[in-house]
C-alpha cells in the first residue's frame, strides 16, 4: 500500500530558490522538440533538489518567470508584463504544449543553427588554445538545451583536432592591443599609443615551443588594426625600425604592454587599402605589381572570383565553352607562382610577356633541383 503523505505544515525549505531551479531545469531539459510535464518537474524538485511542490505551484513559477523574463528583456514593469504576456500568448518564454501536455523553454534569437555556426567559428579558430576553445564552447552551447548541445558538440568534433595556439595569453593581448588603439578609454578620451612586445618563433629543436628571437629584440610598433584570417589573428601595425606597416601574429606575441607614447605612421596607415593589402600579405604575393592575363578551365571561376575579385580593374572573359580568361592586376612573387602550380593543366598564363619569362624561370629553378 503506498505511503500516505503526511499535509505539509508551515514554511517548506528552499522554496524561494524553487522558481529559479524550475526555470533553470527547463532551460537545459527542453526545447521545441522536447517537453517536461509538472509530473517531471515536480519528480526532479524533490528528487535532485529535495524540494517540495504541487501542479498549481508550478504553474505559478512558471507564469512569474515569464513575467520576470520579460520585464527585463523589454524594459518594462512588472504588471505592464503582465498585462503584455495576456494579450500575447507567443511573447512567452516557457510554453505548454497541449498535444505533448508539457512545457518547453523557447529560445530567443539562439537558433540550434546559430549557435552551431559559433561553436564552429570556435573550434576553427587558430589563435584560441583548446581549452580556451572548449570553455567559449561551453557558453555557447548554454544557449540551447542539453540535448541540442550534445548534437551541436558531436556535429562539430572534426574540427576539435584542428591546429591551436599553445599561448593562452592571446585574448589578454588582443585586450591590451584594443586598448592601446582606442581613442577613448574608460569614459576619458585616450591617445591612441604603442606597444611592446617579444615575438616568438619555432625552433628546430623543439618545434612544440616557441622561443623568443634572438635578433629582433623588443618590437615597438604603432597599432592600428586587428585582422583575422585562415584562423588566425594579425596585428596590422607601424614598425619603428622599418618605418613601414607591418603584420604580426597575434598568438606569437607575448609580454605585450602599452608604452605610453603616442603612435605614429598615421599617413602609412591611411595610405593603405585594407581589402588590397590583405590580399596581398594573406595571399602571399608582395611583389612587382603587373597586369597579367591567365586563362581558366570553365569550373574554375569560384575559384578566380574568390581569388581576384570582381573589382573595376579585374575582366572576365568566355574563351570557348570549356574555357575563361581573367585579367588582372597581380603582385608577382614565388607563392602567386607557386599558385598558378598548384592547378596544373587547368591554368595556363598567358600574358604579359615578361612575366610568363619569369614564370619560365621559377619552373626552371625548381626543376634543377631534381
Amino acid at each position: 500500500m503506498p505511503e500516505k503523505l503526511e499535509p505539509h505544515h508551515g514554511k517548506q525549505p528552499n522554496q524561494k530558490m524553487k522558481p529559479f531551479i524550475v526555470m533553470q531545469y527547463l532551460r537545459r531539459s527542453t526545447d521545441e522538440n522536447h517537453t517536461c510535464s509538472s509530473a517531471d518537474i515536480i519528480d526532479y524538485l524533490k528528487n535532485e533538489c529535495g524540494i517540495t511542490a504541487d501542479r498549481r505551484s508550478i504553474y505559478r513559477d512558471i507564469a512569474e518567470i515569464n513575467k520576470v523574463l520579460y520585464m527585463l528583456e523589454q524594459g518594462v514593469d512588472i504588471e505592464t508584463a503582465a498585462d503584455n504576456l495576456a494579450e500575447h500568448e507567443e511573447e512567452k518564454y516557457i510554453v505548454y504544449d497541449p498535444s505533448r501536455k508539457g512545457f518547453y523553454f523557447r529560445r530567443r534569437g539562439f537558433e540550434p543553427n546559430n549557435v552551431r555556426l559559433l561553436v564552429e567559428s570556435i573550434y576553427a579558430s587558430k589563435f584560441l588554445t583548446r581549452k580556451q576553445a572548449d570553455s567559449l564552447v561551453d557558453a555557447a552551447c548554454s544557449l540551447v538545451s542539453d540535448l541540442q548541445a550534445e548534437k551541436i558538440k558531436h556535429t562539430a568534433t572534426y574540427l576539435v583536432d584542428r591546429v591551436k595556439t599553445s599561448n593562452s595569453s592571446v585574448m589578454v593581448n588582443i585586450d591590451i592591443i584594443n586598448e592601446a588603439m582606442s581613442g577613448k578609454l574608460r569614459g576619458k578620451r585616450h591617445i591612441p599609443e604603442k606597444i611592446s612586445f617579444d615575438y616568438m618563433r619555432y625552433s628546430i629543436s623543439d618545434l612544440e615551443q616557441h622561443i623568443k628571437s634572438r635578433s629582433a629584440g623588443k618590437y615597438i610598433v604603432s597599432p592600428y588594426a586587428l585582422l583575422i584570417n585562415d584562423g588566425n589573428y594579425y596585428l596590422l601595425a607601424f614598425d619603428d625600425k622599418s618605418q613601414d606597416i607591418r603584420t604580426y601574429r597575434v598568438d606569437r606575441m607575448t609580454k605585450v604592454a602599452r608604452t605610453g607614447s603616442p603612435r605614429d605612421g598615421a599617413a602609412a596607415f591611411d595610405n593603405i587599402n585594407i581589402s588590397e593589402y590583405g590580399q596581398q600579405v594573406f595571399g602571399m604575393m608582395g611583389g612587382e605589381k603587373r597586369r597579367v592575363q591567365i586563362r581558366f578551365e570553365g569550373k574554375l571561376l569560384d575559384t578566380a572570383v574568390e581569388r581576384f575579385g570582381k573589382g573595376k580593374d579585374t575582366f572576365y572573359f568566355q574563351e570557348d565553352d570549356d574555357h575563361f580568361t581573367v585579367t588582372t592586376n597581380v603582385e608577382i612573387s614565388e607563392q602567386f607562382f607557386a599558385w598558378l602550380c598548384g592547378f596544373g593543366e587547368k591554368v595556363k598564363l598567358i600574358g604579359h610577356e615578361d612575366t610568363i619569362a619569369d614564370f619560365k624561370r621559377y619552373l626552371d629553378m625548381i626543376r634543377w633541383m631534381y
